[in-house]
């Protein structure tokens, strides 16, 4: 996969931590770039906020369209079938968004790798497989599509993990996201899980949720 297009954000000069969002099916980086002014953070703290753009794919529910996507998913039953070799693929692209932000001076542990949707499931197989700790993961409206196959890391074991959920969620159903949280848990990892009254989206009262798991592992 080629190098990744992104927009990058940073709340002050010399940032000293990184969030990379991945966004969702069909979207942009831009999708989440409102969201930073909402998340509350300390006016006297730098973090850089990199939303990369998804490469263009045919996906086969969308009728082989092609689109923005980080992987192709071939049938939308309960289960989602996907393609893990481009998932895969999509999760090492990201993990050299990481190796340019340690060579900025940001280490993995002052990096937060966060998701919606499609975006969340590559957030889970990076941030459970990099060989270095990072700060921790946000998986927002999503499932855990390489449950059975990611190759998961020492170093990332105990990794901060909160995860998020609309109830009223049309696209990626909640109990998606309610197993997702049983296999993590049944993997020895201590995920969060909140819920919201919401469809396929996210919501003020998450963002600042959100924006208290920064503060609390970043800053």
């Amino acid at each position: 996969m080629q190098d990744l297009q992104y927009i990058e954000i940073e709340t002050g000069e010399n940032p000293t931590a990184a969030v990379i969002w991945l966004h969702g099916l069909g979207a942009s980086g831009h999708d989440f770039e409102p969201v930073v002014p909402e998340l509350g953070l300390p006016e006297d703290t730098a973090v850089r906020f990199i939303f990369p753009h998804a490469p263009n794919l045919p996906v086969t529910i969308n009728g082989g369209m092609s689109m923005p996507a980080w992987y192709d998913i071939k049938a939308m039953d309960i289960d989602r079938v996907v393609d893990t070799e481009q998932l895969r693929a999509s999760a090492d692209a990201v993990a050299k968004l990481v190796e340019q932000q340690k060579q900025k001076g940001i280490p993995p542990e002052r990096i937060i790798i966060a998701g919606f949707s499609q975006g969340g499931a590559v957030a889970y197989e990076l941030g459970l497989s990099y060989p270095e700790r990072f700060g921790g993961v946000l998986a927002l409206s999503t499932y855990f599509a390489t449950a059975d196959t990611v190759q998961r890391s020492e170093a990332n074991a105990d990794v901060p993990i909160s995860v998020y959920h609309g109830t009223f969620d049309p696209m990626v159903p909640e109990s998606l996201g309610v197993r997702s949280v049983e296999t993590l848990k049944e993997m020895g990892y201590d995920p969060s899980y909140q819920t919201f009254p919401m469809e396929h989206s996210v919501c003020l009262e998450e963002i600042q949720d959100i924006g208290r798991f920064i503060r609390r592992h970043l800053l």
